[in-house]
């Protein structure tokens, strides 16, 4: 019996990470994901100019790309797969929709207080946690079934909390 082709959603959110963007095109990311199922990767890429190819290759049949939108939630909702960065609306919005979920740490912000809650979820087991460095090994050791589901119906609060003790939003 085959497997079920799945999606991938990457976010990173407003912020400009282009290091994930292209890590997650590289030749190895695409084959690992390609070898578990994935066939598709929709990335939102945020504010940058960079240009990402979006040729198919390895695997995968469909690859494309947007900078913003107002409707992110529904890509988390159609994703099989998230892959974010460390911000907490965008992991909050995928532990809410019960969605296999990797944050991977922007490590050239200095000082990054969000990547507090990525580590700390990732301690009680609700989530993957890595580096761009690292995401390879990551994917290929990756077990879902593993984690905990994460149940906070107040999670929407706490991460408007976060982002405004951090200055994210007014």
């Amino acid at each position: 019996m085959t497997q079920p082709k799945k999606t991938i959603f990457v976010t990173v959110g407003t912020t400009k990470f282009d290091e994930l963007i292209a890590t997650m095109l590289s030749r190895e990311i695409l084959e690992a994901l390609s070898s578990k199922g994935y066939y598709e990767i929709i990335l939102q890429i945020g504010k940058t100019s960079f240009v990402p190819d979006c040729s198919s290759r390895y695997g995968f049949v469909n690859i494309e790309y947007f900078n913003m939108t107002a409707n992110i939630l529904s890509y988390v909702q159609n994703a099989d797969l998230i892959i974010s960065h460390a911000g907490a609306g965008s992991i909050l919005d995928a532990l809410e929709c019960k969605k296999n979920l990797i944050v991977v740490a922007n490590q050239s912000l200095m000082d990054n207080h969000q990547l507090e809650l990525a580590e700390q979820l990732y301690k009680d087991g609700y989530l993957y946690y890595c580096t761009c460095e690292t995401l390879l090994n990551t994917i290929q050791t990756m077990n879902f079934s593993k984690l905990r589901p994460f149940v906070n119906e107040r999670s929407k609060q706490i991460a408007k909390l976060i982002d405004q003790i951090m200055g994210f939003s007014s």
